[in-house]
């Protein structure tokens, strides 16, 4: 499977959440850190599903970017 994660940078710290699965989140102080931060979040957040039985949400969520131009 493979989740949608958004990552945004802070004040102080970077922030990464998965909007597919409520709850799975992750911060660390670079980049780098939360990306791996996050991935360890994800296969946790999954184990714990599994082993309480409940149902693992599929991947639904997508992302994109929209340009525009700046007004003059």
């Amino acid at each position: 499977m493979r989740y949608m994660v958004v990552i945004e940078e802070g004040k102080n710290s970077w922030g990464a959440y998965v909007p597919d699965l409520p709850g799975c989140v992750a911060v660390g102080e670079t980049e780098a850190e939360v990306r791996q931060l996050i991935q360890e979040a994800i296969e946790f957040h999954l184990e714990d599903l599994t082993e309480s039985g409940a149902e693992i949400p599929p991947p639904t969520s997508k992302s994109d970017y929209v340009e525009f131009l700046q007004p003059e």
